[in-house]
């Protein structure tokens, strides 16, 4: 079992940063691969970024590479998401969520993962 609670969301200006935090309870954390998902009102959940539960690998949607940076630090039971060059539309309710799945494209899902955050909502200004 993994409980997952996001922080670090608010009000930016376009152009500004960010950093969302997700703390884990649990001894299992550094076994999950850990995702960033995200949900603008009347659309659907998307993929925002990925990480292994090494924290070697990491994926990214096309539209934050660049710009977002996801990383982890497993003593701490912690997964971060640096956004940077914020724009608005990337103002939406931010997920974090772990999974066990270790496929490419399965962590992309939002479907394969299994425990999930509250979300924290993220509001760029323009």
């Amino acid at each position: 079992q993994v409980q997952l609670v996001e922080s670090g969301g608010g009000l930016v200006q376009a152009g500004g940063s960010l950093r969302l935090s997700c703390a884990a309870s649990g001894r299992t954390f550094s076994s999950y691969a850990m995702g960033w998902f995200r949900q603008a009102p009347g659309k659907e959940r998307e993929f925002v970024a990925a990480i292994r539960w090494s924290g070697a690998n990491t994926y990214y949607a096309d539209f934050v590479k660049g710009r977002f940076t996801i990383s982890r630090d497993n003593a701490k039971n912690t997964v971060y998401l640096q956004m940077n060059s914020l724009k608005p539309e990337d103002t939406a309710l931010y997920y974090c969520a772990a999974t066990p799945r270790v496929l490419v494209n399965r962590l992309k899902r939002w479907q394969e993962y299994d425990y999930w955050g509250q979300g924290t909502w993220v509001t760029v200004s323009s």
